[in-house]
Order: C-alpha cells, then sequence, then structure tokens
C-alpha cells in the first residue's frame, strides 16, 4: 500500500517537472499572454488589454521600428513595460517632447533601442529614461486577444511622424 501511494507520488511529481519544464520553455522561447496596464500606449492598447506576446523576434534580432515590445523597466527591474520601438542603433531620434518649441535630437547607441508610448503626452518613455538596452526587451506584441471586439494585429503608430529617416 505505501509502497503504492509512493509510486503515485512519484510519478505525479515527474509528470509535473516534465511539464512545468515544457511550458517554461514555451513561455521562454515561444511567447506568452500578457495583460497591459497603464495609458502610455492609448489608443492602440487601452488599460486591461490582453495581448500576445512572442519572444522569437527578440531571440533572432529580428525588432524593427513600429514594433510594440515589452522591456525590462530600466526604472524598476521587477516590472515589464508595453512601448513602441521608435529607433534602432544608429537611428536619428527627436528626444523632446510633443510640446516643445525647439526640437532636439540624438542618435540611438549600438545595441540600445529608443522606446515610446502613443499617448506622448501621459507616458514615462526614452524621453526620461533615454536609450534602452536591446537586451532588455522580453518580447514583441504581435496581436490584441482581448477585448473581442478589437481581436486581431494592433495598428499602426498614431505618431508614425515621429519615426526619422534621415
Amino acid at each position: 500500500m505505501l509502497r503504492n501511494v509512493l509510486g503515485k507520488t512519484f510519478r505525479f511529481l515527474g509528470y509535473t517537472v516534465q511539464y512545468g519544464c515544457i511550458a517554461h520553455c514555451a513561455f521562454e522561447y515561444l511567447g506568452g499572454i500578457v495583460v497591459c496596464s497603464g495609458p502610455s500606449m492609448e489608443p492602440t492598447i487601452q488599460n486591461s488589454d490582453i495581448v500576445f506576446s512572442e519572444t522569437l523576434s527578440r531571440h533572432f534580432y529580428c525588432i524593427r521600428k513600429g514594433d510594440i515590445v515589452i522591456v525590462k523597466s530600466p526604472n524598476d527591474p521587477k516590472s515589464n513595460i508595453c512601448k513602441r520601438v521608435i529607433g534602432l542603433e544608429g537611428d536619428k531620434v527627436c528626444t523632446s517632447n510633443p510640446s516643445d518649441f525647439l526640437k532636439s535630437h540624438s542618435y540611438v547607441p549600438k545595441g540600445h533601442v529608443w522606446l515610446e508610448g502613443d499617448n506622448l503626452r501621459n507616458s514615462t518613455d526614452s524621453r526620461c529614461y533615454g536609450p534602452v538596452p536591446y537586451g532588455l526587451i522580453r518580447g514583441r506584441i504581435c496581436f490584441k486577444i482581448w477585448p473581442l471586439n478589437d481581436f486581431g494585429f494592433l495598428r499602426a503608430s498614431p505618431n508614425g511622424h515621429r519615426f526619422l529617416d534621415d
């Protein structure tokens, strides 16, 4: 009887470890579901929207301008942020706020990206903390899952004019 109970317990633990490893690899190397909070990406992503974030792009260095990414916060490594990639290494970016009369520009250093929220007036982003190391990118958002009436791929940036092409 004891042998039977121990056998079932160890089998259960073995399956739990196996499926836990599979789940970890799936979330780490394929992607996962993310609940976004905060107003910085409005109107593209609203507070409490649920999105799917894939991680293959970051592993293969396929992040492009205009992509929305999940990033470890440069200010608080325990939290993640959701922002749009405005510039890649070597790109010239506008570093000033939209309300500033004089516009300032800078170049994104090697191994970094420039991130901004779509809601420029209510977003803490690279304009505050500077370029973000590429290694902090956790994944690229592919599409919105919830709410269902918004299900599908994400729309283009309402701030496309901030992408400089010089």
